[in-house]
């Protein structure tokens, strides 16, 4: 098996698809008259949610049928590839409801049960990153030329920017003293995230991404982005993982400090 061309065909599609349904979204984005549905676990939903999905899963589908496929919308696919495709059509439903211009187009693709593509694209701002093991992890603007994305492993926390979704999810975890710790460490704090926040991070513009909740959709397009710019992505315990519904990406030089905090709360499942 010729692994850095299948990395690389899959790269090139999980790339240009985030960027095609994610600008698909932005036909109900500040629209009058958006319907917004709430799924089983109260989270919104809208047409722009199930239309990037069934782009995603239509296309991926047709080039490569062999490989399974998980999608927030509309469950799960299953291959007989060692490839696994993870969609979130549009993480920050709220943020995109509400006319913020944070939320994003997230793709990973599992290899053997691990991360090892992703692209998360930010349609309201056109910026995208993109990564796969042993490619490297760039970043574009505005439709510029790819550039290295690197994560800013030279600044301590505590002159550096701390982000995150939603600080009420840390008090639903029971976890909301890690947040006012983290806050306290951080020169500045600042919600909204969402996948934005995973970009800013593998960007060098933040130094600490937290979800306290979170799905595997929300998680594998985020951790081969981070490693592959320098920086590193697991659970509170440290563990790298995307399957332990809770995440933390951050420059490596912070990682240990930040652990430090987390780890005194684990999940109580």
């Amino acid at each position: 098996m010729n692994t850095p061309q299948l990395f690389a065909e899959r790269l090139e599609l999980a790339r240009s698809l985030a960027v095609e349904a994610g600008k698909g979204t932005l036909t109900y984005f500040q629209t009058d008259g958006l319907v917004v549905e709430s799924k089983s676990d109260d989270s919104p939903v809208t047409i722009a949610d199930r239309q990037a999905e069934e782009l995603i899963r239509a296309r991926v589908l047709e080039q490569f049928p062999d490989d399974s496929l998980l999608g927030e919308e509309y469950g799960a696919h299953k291959g007989t590839s060692p490839f696994r495709w993870i969609v979130d059509p549009v993480d920050g439903t709220k943020a995109f409801v509400s006319g913020v211009p944070l939320y994003g187009t997230m793709i990973g693709i599992e290899y053997e049960g691990r991360p090892a593509i992703g692209a998360i694209y930010i349609p309201g701002l056109d910026e995208l990153v993109y990564a796969a093991t042993g490619h490297g992890a760039w970043h574009v603007r505005a439709g510029g030329e790819p550039k290295p994305a690197k994560v800013n492993n030279d600044t301590p926390l505590a002159d550096g920017l701390f982000v995150t979704s939603q600080a009420s999810k840390f008090a639903a975890r029971g976890a909301k003293e890690a947040y006012d710790q983290l806050e306290e460490a951080a020169w500045l704090t600042r919600t909204w995230a969402d996948a934005y926040g995973y970009v800013l991070v593998a960007t060098g513009r933040a130094l600490v991404m937290v979800d306290p909740i979170m799905s595997v959709w929300d998680a594998s397009a985020a951790q081969p982005i981070l490693e592959e710019a320098g920086g590193i992505f697991t659970d509170w315990q440290g563990e790298s993982t995307a399957h332990h519904q809770e995440g933390v990406g951050c420059a490596k030089s912070v990682h240990g400090e930040v652990l430090e905090i987390l780890r005194k709360f684990p999940r109580q499942d």
